[in-house]
């Protein structure tokens, strides 16, 4: 079997001093450099928002960050501006090793929002990731990145579902945990058969 290595938005907006800041991810980028070797192909995602995306509270009357709404495909976290097409913010950390074979963008539809790697909120639209994927004969995915609850988990449950073989490196994750989103993800990707390695960061 052919593994992956899928590094999940490690953006300045996800790190310290960003617009959508998880605590600590910064912390995730020396495990993850140190982890590439050891793969056969390692795939990065990128989260990447027009400044007007229908995830953002700054495009809701009478709305704030983190409230949730009801969106066509379902419940909807408002978030701060981050990782806006072109910014500083939506940049990989300086930092990171950029040697993957992919970058993949996701987020870009101003209408609907994409957590996961594979589909966009509506679990039905594709990023095409899937595909590349099968061409390639990758069937083991180890996930990391930012954030454990949400990208990475939303990730992690969307491979497992397609019949991928699926570990998420918990060392090499750092979490939002808005509301319980922490103990929520986790149960759901164990529940999934998705293989937790390690403690959470």
């Amino acid at each position: 079997m052919t593994k992956a290595l899928i590094v999940i938005d490690v953006q300045m907006d996800f790190c310290p001093g960003g617009a959508l800041a998880v605590p600590e991810g910064d912390q995730v980028v020396a495990p993850i450099n140190a982890m590439m070797a050891q793969y056969d192909a390692v795939l990065m995602t990128q989260d990447w928002h027009p400044g007007d995306h229908s995830s953002f509270a700054s495009q809701h009357r009478d709305s704030t960050a983190y409230d949730v709404i009801e969106m066509p495909y379902g419940p909807q976290v408002l978030w701060p501006d981050h990782c806006v097409i072109g910014s500083a913010g939506a940049q990989f950390h300086p930092k990171l090793d950029l040697r993957g074979d992919l970058i993949l963008r996701k987020g870009y539809r101003r209408e609907i929002d994409s957590y996961s790697a594979f589909f966009e909120n509506d679990q039905s639209t594709p990023t095409g990731l899937h595909g590349y994927l099968q061409e390639r004969g990758i069937n083991r995915l180890t996930l990391v990145g930012l954030a454990t609850d949400f990208c990475v988990a939303f990730s992690a449950l969307d491979a497992a579902r397609l019949g991928y073989d699926v570990t998420v490196d918990l060392a090499a994750c750092r979490a939002i945990d808005l509301d319980g989103s922490l103990k929520r993800a986790t149960a759901n990707m164990e529940a999934a058969g998705v293989c937790l390695l390690g403690t959470l960061g």
